[in-house]
């Protein structure tokens, strides 16, 4: 980065364009847990989509920008917000990159694959897992035809923008054998490119 105009303390993105000149890349940080419509504690690390989504818009219009970088260390999050920030990103018309650093849990998955590029480090990893909510949740057959439609959103977006297919995905969030007391997939670097998730 070349001068300090370029990043702001509240701001999860940063200007990159300290190669002479050559080019000019943004950089997005989408870190923490992923923050819908309602707040969450001030000691928790989040990234507030009703920020992140203008700023994607605004780069959508910069002409000086060549591309976007994703940075990614995220438990997940808010499913509606996250899938926002997915879409905003994958109908970008600049190149994108995402690397998974850490992690990319839950809808931090559809956020690694709105790039036209993902990567991930050898030590990161990312879980794969069916819909959840938080507390208890009263089963009628119109809440559960919500969540299938919620889920259905989800396995689209990954299988067209990742190599891999929504049944191979439904099996990797369904196995019952990687964690306890849950059903879900831990990949571990390779293993999320082996799978056809991360390029």
């Amino acid at each position: 980065m070349n001068n300090e105009e370029n990043v702001n303390q509240n701001d999860a993105r940063a200007i990159l364009d300290g190669s002479s000149g050559k080019h000019k890349i943004c950089l997005l940080s989408i870190i923490g847990e992923v923050e819908g419509h309602e707040n969450l504690s001030g000691n928790t690390k989040t990234t507030k989509y009703d920020q992140i989504l203008p700023k994607l818009a605004q780069l959508e219009d910069d002409d000086s920008v060549e591309g976007l970088l994703v940075l990614l260390n995220t438990s997940g999050g808010d499913v509606d917000a996250g899938l926002a920030i997915a879409e905003m990103i994958a109908s970008l018309s600049m190149p994108t990159v995402s690397l998974v650093l850490g992690g990319s849990h839950s809808i931090g998955v559809p956020l690694a694959v709105s790039t036209d590029h993902s990567f991930i480090v050898p030590t990161a990893c990312m879980t794969v897992h069916p819909l959840r909510t938080n507390g208890l949740f009263i089963t009628s057959p119109q809440s559960f035809e919500y969540y299938l439609k919620m889920q259905e959103r989800i396995l689209r977006f990954i299988s067209e923008n990742a190599n891999i297919s929504q049944e191979q995905i439904q099996a990797l969030m369904n196995n019952k054998n990687q964690m306890a007391d849950d059903i879900g997939t831990v990949l571990i670097g390779a293993q999320a490119v082996d799978v056809g998730i991360i390029d």
